[in-house]
Parts: C-alpha cells; structure tokens; sequence
C-alpha cells in the first residue's frame, strides 16, 4: 500500500490521481479488480440520474413554500409594532409572496393568465381543474393580485393545515379548510374565493386524459347559491405535463382511500408551458338547484379544457410550446 509520505507519480511510470485512487481503495477493501465496480457504478449512476431528477425537482414548490414562510416570519419581526395599529400590516407580506410565486412562474413556466377581465367585480366563486399540484392556482393568484390587484382566497384539504411551518402562510393569505359556513360568510364579505371541487382525489388520480374526478360533490354549488355570487370556471393548460403522479398505481388509490393523505409520489416539475384562462361567469339564478349548477359548472370547466388543451397530453409538445411565438385565443 502506499505510504504517507510517498506520492503517486514516485517510481519510473507516474500514475493519474484517479489511478492512484483507486488503487488505493481497492488495497483498502482488499478488492480485486475494483476498477471494473466502480465503472458499473458510474455507469448506473449516469443511467439513473435524469430518473432521480424527475423525482427531486417538484421539491422546489416545497422551497418555495418555506420560502415563503421565511419571508413571512421576518416581515412579521420587522411590522411587530405596526401590527396592534393597522389592519393592512400584511399587504405587503402578500406582495413580496406573490413577487416570489409570480416571477417563478414567469421564469419556469412562461406563465400567462388569459381572461382576468372576466371576473366580476365583486365576490365570486372560482372553481378550477385541480393538477398534480396547486402550483397553477398560486401562480393565478400571484398575477391577479399583481397585475389586477385583486386579493383571492382559496380552499385547501385538511392535510395542509397540519403541515409543520404552514400556519402563518395559511393565515396571511386566508387559506380555508372549507366549512360551507365560511365560505358562505367570505363570500358574503365581497371576497373572490377559489376551489378545486376534485380536490386532491382528482390532483392524484386524474391523468393525461384530463379527466374531472369531482364523485357526487355539490357543495361549493350550495355556497355559490347560498351567498348569491356566480360561478367563475377556470382552467390551466398543460398542468398535468409539468408535473404527473403515480396515481395509476392501483394499490396507491386503494391506500389513499383508507387514510385520506397524498402518499402518492409525483414527478416532473418539467418547465412546461402555462396558461390560465378564466371563462364566462355562470350567473346567480335563484331558481336552480345546487344538482343543476354542478352539472353545469362541470360541462363549463370540460369545455375550457376542450378548447385549450390537446389530449392526451404531451410533456414534450408542452416543453415546445414555450417557443411558440402566437398566443392563442381566450
């Protein structure tokens, strides 16, 4: 073995450092032949590592979470004094979060918001395809409040309000765990509320299909009649390439149903081409039954996903959207 004081180019034929290297591994493990290991090794390892990489990148919609959070927590230190004295102290909290969200969104995604100005003045129920991640949504609600300035709130599940970390994020920009009775009340306060009727059921188990899974669910129909607002539908194309789940997994849905939290892995966070287009409002019609205005907020969302999405989908026809130069129609 070589000693500490002698060097690998001592002797008549000088040895390359990873030479030497390995040399000295295979002298320390008492491997014979360890080189040819090693080449298995880094030949799997190039194999494997665009594999490993599909599966890390949706972790940075987790940073920017946190992100998220951190930014908070200082803006709460620096404003501990504003607080007892002004009701707005976290406006501009919301604007360095939607800065972070909005120029993400652009970088990464192209992001574009087409039909804003259909929204109404006024509350409003907006009721959006839910993807793999509700990255699209945060985007939407970044450029709204940027651009229109215009603040939305959104339902989430009640597996985000136990995150660790998540509360101050969840209480500065209204998060609501969804009781028909808040909405309701929100609503009735003037405030633009969105939700994604299929919930995380249809952000794991949807696909490339664009299937709505939305089951028997009504009740976002029943506050939208309850508090005497329209029904604003939303859609954003190619959500499902930028990032896919493993939700065809039978197994996976078989355990999702018995402990109602998303086990189900995702991968991609591919820089895929986004668009959000908002469609024309569905009216308040006191005469229409919560069944009714399901079916008819449902047909409304599937013809937004007809109009601007090809199907199946296609991650690599998404990526090249990103250099298409024309924009499409609303």
């Amino acid at each position: 073995m070589i000693g500490g004081n002698e060097s690998c180019t001592a002797g008549p034929i000088p040895m390359s450092y990873l030479t030497c290297l390995t040399y000295v591994l295979g002298e320390w493990t008492g491997v014979e032949h360890i080189e040819d290991y090693l080449s298995y090794a880094v030949y799997l390892l190039w194999v494997l590592f665009p594999l490993a990489v599909v599966f890390l990148l949706p972790g940075v919609l987790i940073i920017l979470f946190y992100t998220s959070i951190l930014l908070l927590h200082i803006y709460k230190r620096k404003n501990e004094l504003k607080e007892a004295y002004s009701n707005d102290v976290w406006d501009g909290a919301r604007q360095i979060s939607a800065t972070l969200w909005d120029g993400h969104g652009r970088i990464w995604h192209g992001y574009e918001l087409h039909g804003a100005e259909k929204i109404p003045e006024g509350p409003g129920l907006i009721v959006f395809y839910h993807g793999a991640t509700p990255a699209d949504c945060l985007y939407f609600m970044a450029r709204l409040l940027i651009q229109w300035k215009r603040y939305c709130h959104v339902v989430a599940d009640h597996f985000v309000f136990r995150l660790p970390g998540f509360k101050i994020l969840l209480d500065v920009h209204g998060v609501m765990h969804g009781p028909r009775e808040e909405c309701v009340s929100a609503l009735k306060k003037g405030c633009l509320l969105a939700i994604a009727p299929g919930g995380v059921r249809e952000a794991l188990f949807s696909d490339e299909m664009y299937t709505i899974i939305w089951g028997d669910r009504k009740g976002f129909a029943q506050v939208a009649i309850d508090a005497k607002v329209p029904i604003i539908p939303m859609f954003t194309q190619n959500v499902r390439e930028g990032v896919r789940t493993l939700g065809g997994i039978k197994i996976l849905r078989s355990l999702y149903e018995r402990i109602r939290l998303p086990i189900v892995p995702v991968y991609g966070g591919f820089p895929v081409k986004l668009r959000t287009f908002i469609g024309e409002p569905i009216p308040y019609d006191p005469n229409i039954t919560a069944e009714e205005l399901t079916a008819k907020t449902k047909a409304a969302v599937q013809a937004l996903i007809e109009k601007h999405q090809k199907i199946p989908g296609n991650i690599f026809r998404a990526l090249m959207e990103r250099f298409q130069t024309q924009k499409k129609e609303d």
